[in-house]
């Protein structure tokens, strides 16, 4: 299963539109890789604690789907690592392919945006996004599980998106 990593946004991939709400540039790294454990079924810290991803665009990038997502950390600690296994499903509802997405460091109570290529994949190809678990969802003081339990998600286009 290949990891997608965030990529650069801004003057750090000069086909990239500038995009607001980041602090410095990201690895722009795509590497492949196996997915981890996943996390339980354990509330969050606090009845509004929230991790938020709302898939705020897509777009046909050199033969690959972009997507752009704001993710929000509202789980009460700074996450070093949230990787989430992502299912891709075409218009139809057949899967079309199941990957890791690595959102890297969320600094809690901060907005940030990530952008996903998927390579070799227009997005007309592309349906709904299944969030199905969270490889990876690490911060000081976090209960197991928490990223999942206070996951919320939200899609500002045409291509669906649940968790």
């Amino acid at each position: 299963m290949a990891v997608l990593r965030a990529m650069g946004l801004g003057l750090a991939l000069c086909a990239a539109a500038p995009v607001w709400g980041q602090d410095a540039p990201l690895t722009g790294a795509q590497a492949g890789g196996a997915a981890g454990a996943g996390g339980g079924a354990v509330q969050p810290a606090s009845a509004s604690a929230a991790l938020v991803l709302d898939l705020n665009a897509v777009q046909d990038a050199g033969g690959a789907c972009r997507l752009i997502f704001v993710a929000e950390n509202r789980l009460g600690a700074d996450l070093a690592s949230a990787v989430f296994e992502a299912v891709f499903f075409t218009p139809d509802g057949g899967v079309e392919r199941l990957t890791l997405l690595d959102f890297q460091d969320l600094p809690q109570n901060r907005r940030r945006v990530r952008q996903f290529d998927l390579p070799d994949t227009g997005c007309a190809a592309l349906g709904q996004v299944l969030i199905n678990a969270a490889t990876s969802c690490e911060g000081a003081g976090l209960a197991t599980g928490a990223c999942m339990a206070g996951l919320t998600v939200s899609s500002r286009v045409a291509m669906g998106i649940s968790g």
